[in-house]
């Protein structure tokens, strides 16, 4: 989203707190909420796609030297990672 749309929506924000929208103007607030809110997931995702939990003793590097992956969880464990993203595998 570039920065002339951000401003846009910032404008109709600050105009529909001071005399309010039209229906036309209604009609582009939502749509620039929905792209601005379409650029922050993005964002977001593609910045979870790149965190990893290190566990004591493994490094994402190792699963591709060795073919192997992280350690075994417990029950505890998962439920205390189950949070955190996996990057995607290429399709």
């Amino acid at each position: 989203m570039t920065e002339e749309r951000i401003a846009r929506l910032n404008e109709l924000a600050r105009k529909s707190k001071t005399i309010g929208l039209t229906e036309e103007e209604k009609q582009e607030q939502a749509l620039l909420r929905q792209e601005y809110l379409a650029a922050i997931r993005q964002s977001l995702e593609a910045q979870l796609d790149n965190v990893y939990i290190v566990e004591k003793g493994w490094h994402p590097d190792q699963a591709e030297e060795k073919g192997a992956g992280p350690p075994v969880l417990t029950p505890e464990q998962t439920a205390v990672r189950r949070f955190v993203r996996r990057p995607r595998r290429p399709i």
